[in-house]
């Protein structure tokens, strides 16, 4: 027991002497990004597009103006390859919602489009007949500390 309490002892000594810099990792946590990944029908694309130039980003818009989320992202995929998405929607926001969070910013956000969650789904519904969601991701960006 008294060899294991000097050993400890000589741990912590050792963890002390050492600069408080050389403690910090060079890295800390930043900014969430949301990746979804969208695949599109042939053919369907001007449809897509239309929805996300219209509803899409009235509704983008009006989450950065609350300063809910920070930014978001259409990007393309470029150089496709076979079963890879068409599109990636990325979305930026500095923490994570609550439940309660997540049920005031919906009632916000219906009022703001004119909608109930009921009409929100069924859209939804609508263009799932031409527009796939794939994978989603959560990933946190991680930004130098000094």
């Amino acid at each position: 027991m008294r060899k294991f309490a000097i050993t400890v002892l000589g741990a912590a000594t050792m963890l002390l002497s050492v600069p408080a810099a050389a403690q910090e990792l060079p890295l800390k946590t930043g900014n969430f990004w949301d990746v979804a990944a969208v695949t599109i029908d042939d053919g369907h694309f001007g449809d897509y597009a239309d929805y996300l130039a219209g509803q899409y980003r009235k509704n983008m818009e009006f989450q950065k103006s609350k300063g809910w989320i920070k930014d978001y992202y259409v990007l393309s995929n470029a150089n496709k390859r076979g079963g890879e998405p068409d599109l990636y929607l990325i979305t930026v926001f500095d923490h994570v919602t609550t439940p309660a969070e997540d049920i005031q910013r919906e009632k916000e956000a219906n009022a703001f489009l004119q909608q109930n969650t009921r009409q929100s789904i069924a859209g939804s519904g609508q263009r799932a007949t031409y527009r796939h969601l794939g994978s989603d991701m959560l990933l946190q960006q991680m930004v130098w500390s000094h």
